[in-house]
């Protein structure tokens, strides 16, 4: 899929919404990527999901024995691309601030991918990668389906994007007065008790 095919699917779904947004990171926008209204659809996570599994193959990492996703943004990718990649699913979640593998054990040694769904900065999937890692696994690479830093986040290993989307984003308190002018609002899932 091209960059272009993959924002379309994004479109369609009325996935990319305008106005002043708090993201994950802490940064404001302006463009916030609502990816749960395209995992409504499964034939469009279906489609977005399998040309991320091409792209992963593609990179030539070699063996994946698992795919390890964040909770909860990067599950449904995560589990859709482990399908296609014919490997199992796993998640890690929150537990004390921490990301743990709550539900699952990680044999020492495994070869993993991060899937995740749209990085920003890259924290979650450095968060990510350091628990797994800390579990004993070789951590090859974070795979998503939007990179919106356009190959400027940090995320500990090679990131592989389905489609790279910069958007703009600032701090808090460096905001344009297009933003200035309109209350912000926090659609994303961290932070939610």
């Amino acid at each position: 899929m091209t960059r272009d095919e993959v924002l379309q699917e994004f479109r369609e779904s009325g996935a990319i919404l305008e106005g002043h947004f708090i993201l994950s990171s802490g940064l404001r926008s302006s463009i916030f990527l609502q990816k749960a209204r395209v995992f409504m659809y499964p034939d469009r996570t279906e489609k977005l999901c399998k040309a991320l599994a091409e792209k992963v193959r593609d990179a030539n990492l070699g063996q994946i024995d698992y795919i390890v996703s964040p909770a909860l943004g990067g599950l449904i990718p995560g589990y859709e691309t482990a399908r296609h990649l014919k490997v199992p699913a796993m998640w890690v979640e929150r537990e004390g601030g921490e990301f743990r593998l709550r539900r699952f054990e990680l044999p020492k040694g495994s070869r993993v991918i991060v899937v995740e769904d749209i990085i920003s900065t890259g924290l979650s999937s450095r968060e990510t990668v350091e628990a797994l890692k800390g579990m004993g696994a070789e951590v090859l690479a974070v795979a998503c389906l939007i990179d919106r830093s356009a190959g400027e986040a940090d995320a500990s290993v090679p990131i592989v994007a389905l489609a790279e989307y910069k958007v703009p984003a600032y701090q808090p308190d460096n905001l344009p007065p297009e933003l200035e002018a309109i209350p912000a609002v926090k659609p994303g899932s961290r932070g939610l008790s």
